[in-house]
């Protein structure tokens, strides 16, 4: 009978270290600030729709193929993501949503270029651009009459991500086999210039006033500063491990940027190109904290309209990370689905 309860006794202490560590894993948003925050998950194929102001979801939303990145288009407000597919089974679409009823729209086919990844609104706001990994294109379509108004190479492997510049008709693509930029104007359709920069280029952004891109070398751990004007490379930049993605803040102070092998996010003052901050996302101090959070591995980034927070996607936690941009510290969490990629908010 001792036995028997011991034995009783050992399995309820189980079960209540699993239930607290169940309900201590459940991301805690505290927060209050507007707009809609929506998250693409490629492991559970869907949309989490999150309310940040009332902090409660509003709708999963499944896709048919496993989706990357995604863009906001107004007038209507419709996001527009890209169907990239499973390993076994390439996508070459892009879906839309309408924002007012979150329910799809419609597809769009980008034809025989595969794996779209990256996109991005382009100026005329009914239009998006999007890269392809298979295809190495650049694709600009119509999302309003659902026409591939057109098709240019970047002339380079696996094009990943793309940044427009605030004002020129030029458009940055980061070519992680290349480990390259091409510069293409898409006002004469063509490519203008192919700046080498790293072994595997994969993160990009553009300072909000024109005059550099930013680009991750996820292999060799850095980021090369380029000039707009020279595309000279001006400063390399250490980073953690890693470096899937950067964002500029609103004000172009800052850069922030996810690396995702050591689970942190390192903060860069742009002027003079130091680092001020390393964000450590939960999990990586201790076994009870891997057990409770999952290994972190932060990749999208997403800069609020208001410049107050940054989102950033944790990818191995199915969970979204709130970042107070004033103190660089993290303030509250979303759960979101598996695999969290892009992210898009709605003011």
């Amino acid at each position: 009978m001792k036995y028997g309860k011991r034995i009783a006794l050992l399995l309820g202490l189980m079960l209540l270290v699993v239930t607290g560590v169940y309900i201590i894993k459940q991301p805690s948003y505290s927060i209050a600030t507007s707009g809609t925050l929506y998250v693409v998950n490629k492991g559970s194929k869907n949309i989490t729709i999150f309310d940040l102001a009332k902090g409660q979801e509003i709708k999963e939303l499944a896709l048919a193929d496993e989706p990357h990145e995604a863009t906001i288009v107004a007038s209507p407000n419709r996001l527009v993501v890209t169907n990239y597919g499973s390993p076994d089974n390439a996508g070459n679409s892009i879906t839309l949503i309408d924002m007012e009823t979150n329910t799809i729209e419609k597809t769009i086919s980008l034809g025989k270029s595969l794996r779209p990844h990256g996109i991005m609104t382009m100026p005329q706001g009914n239009t998006v651009g999007v890269v392809t990994d298979a295809g190495n294109h650049l694709s600009v379509v119509n999302v309003d009459t659902g026409v591939l108004q057109k098709q240019l190479s970047t002339q380079q492997d696996f094009s990943h991500l793309l940044v427009h510049h605030p004002f020129k008709p030029l458009v940055y693509v980061s070519n992680i086999n290349s480990g390259s930029i091409s510069v293409i104007d898409v006002k004469i359709d063509s490519v203008v210039k192919i700046i080498s920069c790293s072994k595997r280029a994969e993160g990009i952004d553009i300072a909000p006033n024109g005059s550099e891109i930013w680009v991750t070398n996820i292999e060799e751990n850095a980021i090369s500063v380029i000039n707009t004007e020279t595309y000279e490379t001006t400063a390399k930049i250490d980073t953690g491990k890693q470096p899937l993605r950067l964002k500029f803040s609103k004000d172009g102070k800052f850069c922030l940027v996810s690396n995702s092998g050591d689970g942190t996010v390192s903060v860069y003052d742009t002027e003079t190109k130091k680092q001020i901050a390393t964000v450590v996302i939960p999990g990586k101090k201790n076994l009870l904290e891997k057990l409770v959070y999952g290994t972190p591995r932060p990749v999208g980034i997403l800069i609020h309209p208001n410049g107050l927070y940054a989102f950033i996607s944790n990818y191995n936690a199915g969970r979204v990370e709130v970042l107070d941009m004033q103190n660089f510290t993290l303030v509250s969490s979303v759960k979101v689905g598996k695999m969290p990629d892009g992210l898009a908010l709605l003011p």
